[in-house]
């Protein structure tokens, strides 16, 4: 065994010249249950083994006390995790946490997609899975496919995709391929994108006040996850330059910011060149003063963290 070190993205992941991969967060996995605090149920449901993708389902109380005849169907969330495409799961505390939260307050069932990771699945293998998770999500939309849940109280023509940072990204790229692939039986009514994990070769904003290792970080771990990407200013990281942009396929973007994050100038850049992109749709931006990046997920009950849940919940409803 090698201890030299190829890549080094602490206190992500470590890879070694001899190719084992260590990640140093984002490994701990929680089970599905029926959470105490919120009463929101989740189970996890396989939707491919080759290549391996699947999802953590939730439903919330709401749906518990109904009668079997009931035949209210809620919004449908799909969400994907952040960690730099590289760590994190779907079944990770934080982010089981999260959605136990968000289910309960905004009333919900939400689709929380377990994509491949780089670098052993290197981009695109994580856009991919999404899709295919969107794909057996859309594929329920007669209301007679064999996961039940979705069958009872998905309403698929109220759908909102959200993620942060790295999930962000994968949630704006799926709201792009929404737009010029579309789905039958599936309406993309809004994207939340907190804290976006976008960047590009020209530094904007406050980016220049930022110390050159860290620009060069988040530069490299992009190239890190995704090795045939053009650089920073490939559309699938900078999307000022897709020309697609403008083929956003929903109605209505909210874009959550952090003061204190490096990526802040990104998330409202996205906002402009979204605005000028011919998309007819209303983009908006939250800011979260004196905060880091994802810091809700780390900070659940703090004040901002509370108000960014409640605006992200009126959006949705």
């Amino acid at each position: 065994m090698s201890d030299e070190i190829a890549h080094d993205f602490s206190p992500l992941i470590k890879v070694y010249k001899d190719g084992r991969v260590h990640r140093l967060l984002g490994t701990a996995t929680v089970p599905a249950s029926i959470d105490p605090q919120t009463g929101v149920q989740s189970k996890d449901v396989v939707i491919s083994t080759a290549p391996p993708i699947s999802t953590r389902l939730y439903i919330p109380k709401s749906t518990l006390t109904e009668s079997a005849e009931s035949t209210r169907k809620l919004p449908v969330l799909v969400y994907f995790h952040g960690g730099g495409f590289c760590i994190e799961s779907a079944f990770s505390p934080t982010y089981h946490n999260y959605l136990n939260s968000l289910v309960s307050e905004a009333n919900v069932v939400a689709v929380s997609v377990n994509y491949r990771m780089a670098p052993e699945h290197p981009l695109q293998a994580a856009y991919e899975d999404s899709w295919a998770a969107l794909k057996w999500v859309e594929s329920r939309f007669t209301g007679t496919g064999p996961e039940e849940w979705l069958n009872r109280h998905a309403d698929l023509n109220w759908v909102f995709f959200s993620g942060d940072s790295a999930g962000a990204n994968i949630a704006h790229q799926m709201g792009l391929r929404v737009g010029s692939e579309k789905l039958v039986g599936f309406k993309l009514n809004g994207i939340v994108l907190v804290h976006p994990y976008f960047w590009g070769e020209e530094p904007i904003g406050g980016e220049l006040a930022l110390a050159e290792s860290h620009r060069k970080m988040l530069a490299a771990l992009w190239r890190f996850s995704y090795p045939l990407t053009s650089g920073s200013d490939d559309p699938f990281f900078n999307p000022g330059k897709d020309p697609k942009l403008g083929e956003l396929g929903c109605e209505k973007v909210l874009v959550c910011v952090a003061e204190k994050d490096s990526l802040k100038d990104r998330g409202w850049y996205y906002s402009e060149v979204l605005k000028k992109s011919g998309w007819n749709g209303v983009v908006e931006v939250l800011e979260a003063n004196e905060e880091q990046h994802v810091f809700h997920l780390f900070y659940p009950t703090c004040d901002n963290a509370v108000a960014m849940l409640k605006k992200i919940v009126s959006f949705m409803n």
